[in-house]
C-alpha cells in the first residue's frame, strides 16, 4: 500500500462518487468533434467554426454533467464557454494532450504525443483542474526513438502532476503497426497491447494514479455476441476468455483503472463496463458512446436538445447501473481500504513552496 498525499487524495474523492466509483463524462474530443461537424455540416474539416464546435460542446456539458462525478473537457473549445455549466458538485479534468497525434519524423505508422501549445499543468490548476489527463498513444514494439518519447512525455506529466498536486489520470491507446484496428488481426493482438502497456507506465517513475484504458478484447469479435447488432462478423476470441483477459489486466495494474468507450456504441460499451468492473475497474470515462448521435441534429439545437434529454440521457443511467458494481478506488490494492487510506507526511513548512 502506497502513501497519497492530500491534494491528490482531495482530487480523487473528487472525482467519485460517494462509495468511491468513477462514473466520468468525456467531452475533450476535438479533431473527431470537427470531423463529425463538417460531414453533419456538409463541410471541409477547415471550414468548420470554432462557435460551432463550442456550441455543441455547451449543449451536450449542460444536458449531461448532472449525470456525471466528473466531466473531462479541453481547455480549447470546451472550458471558456462550458465551466459554468458544470455543477458544484461535479468534478472538472482538463486534456493536457494535443488532439490527434504526430506521425511525421519517427516510424511507419507510429504515433507520438505533444501538449497543447502554451498550455501547462500549471495553468490546469489555476483554471480550476481537480486532475489532469492525458491521452499517449503507445505500441509496446514500436521504435526505440518512439517509446522513449511517448515515456518521456508522460514521465514529464507525472512529475508536474506530482509537483502542483494534482492526481493524474493516464489515458492509453494502442494502435496497428500494420493493417488496421477495424480487423479480428488486431482484435487477437489488441489483449497483449493493453496489458503491456499497463506494466510499462504503471511504474513508479511515472507517477500515474488512475488509468483510463481501452477495453482489453473487442466484443465486436468475440463468438458469444454473434447475435447483437454490433457483432463484426467473425471471431477472434470467445466470451470466457475475453473474461480472462479482463482479469489478466486487472491483475496486471497496481492501480485503479476505468474503461473508456472508444466510440463504441452504446449496447457494446455497456457490455464492456460490466466486463470490466466484474474484473475490478473501478468505473468508466466515457464520452462518444453516450452522446455521439447528438451531433447528427446540429445546427437544431431544439433536436440536440432532446435527444440529449432522452436518448443520451438513457445512456447515461444505464452506463452508471453498469458501474455501481465497480470496485471503489480505495479497495484497490494500491490503497487497501478506506480506512487505510494514508496521506504522505509533509513538511509542516509546506506554504513555502507556494
Amino acid at each position: 500500500m502506497n502513501d497519497i498525499s492530500s491534494g491528490k487524495l482531495r482530487g480523487i474523492v473528487k472525482l467519485a462518487d460517494a462509495k468511491g466509483r468513477f462514473k466520468m463524462m468525456a467531452i475533450d474530443q476535438r479533431g473527431s468533434m470537427v470531423q463529425a461537424l463538417a460531414d453533419v455540416l456538409n463541410k471541409e474539416k477547415a471550414d468548420v467554426q470554432y462557435e460551432d464546435v463550442a456550441a455543441l460542446k455547451t449543449l451536450i456539458t449542460r444536458a449531461l454533467a448532472p449525470n456525471a462525478t466528473a466531466v473531462l473537457t479541453d481547455p480549447i473549445y470546451g472550458y471558456p464557454y462550458s465551466i459554468a455549466e458544470i455543477p458544484r458538485d461535479v468534478a472538472l479534468l482538463l486534456a493536457y494532450e494535443e488532439s490527434g497525434y504526430v506521425s511525421e519524423g519517427v516510424s511507419e505508422n507510429e504515433r507520438l504525443s505533444n501538449p497543447i501549445e502554451n498550455w501547462t499543468i500549471a495553468t490546469a490548476q489555476r483554471a480550476g483542474a481537480d486532475a489532469i489527463k492525458l491521452l499517449a498513444y503507445y505500441h509496446p514494439d514500436a521504435s526505440e526513438a518512439t517509446l522513449r518519447h511517448q515515456q518521456a512525455f508522460v514521465q514529464h506529466v507525472g512529475d508536474e502532476c506530482e509537483k502542483h498536486d494534482l492526481p493524474f489520470l493516464l489515458e492509453l491507446v494502442s494502435y496497428a503497426l500494420e493493417g488496421t484496428t477495424k480487423s479480428v488481426a488486431f482484435a487477437r493482438q489488441k489483449p497483449a497491447l493493453v496489458i503491456r502497456s499497463v506494466e510499462e507506465f504503471t511504474a513508479p517513475r511515472y507517477k500515474v494514479d488512475i488509468l483510463k484504458l481501452e477495453f482489453p478484447a473487442d466484443l465486436k469479435y468475440t463468438s458469444d455476441y454473434q447475435n447483437r447488432r454490433f457483432y463484426a462478423g467473425d471471431s477472434a476470441y470467445t466470451l470466457a476468455e475475453v473474461k480472462d483477459i479482463c482479469q489478466r489486466l486487472d491483475a496486471a495494474s497496481t492501480l485503479p483503472w476505468v474503461i473508456l468507450s472508444a466510440g463504441v456504441d452504446i449496447e457494446e460499451f455497456i457490455e464492456n463496463v460490466h466486463l470490466a468492473t466484474e474484473a475490478g475497474a473501478s468505473g468508466f470515462l466515457c464520452g462518444r458512446a453516450i452522446w455521439k448521435d447528438a451531433v447528427q441534429y446540429y445546427p437544431d439545437t431544439d433536436a440536440v436538445n432532446r435527444f440529449l434529454a432522452d436518448e443520451a440521457t438513457t445512456n447515461f443511467t444505464n452506463a452508471n447501473a453498469a458501474a455501481e458494481n465497480a470496485r471503489p478506488w480505495f479497495d484497490h490494492r494500491q490503497f487497501g481500504g478506506a480506512e487505510n487510506v494514508q496521506i504522505a507526511k509533509q513538511s509542516a513548512t509546506w506554504y513555502r513552496d507556494y
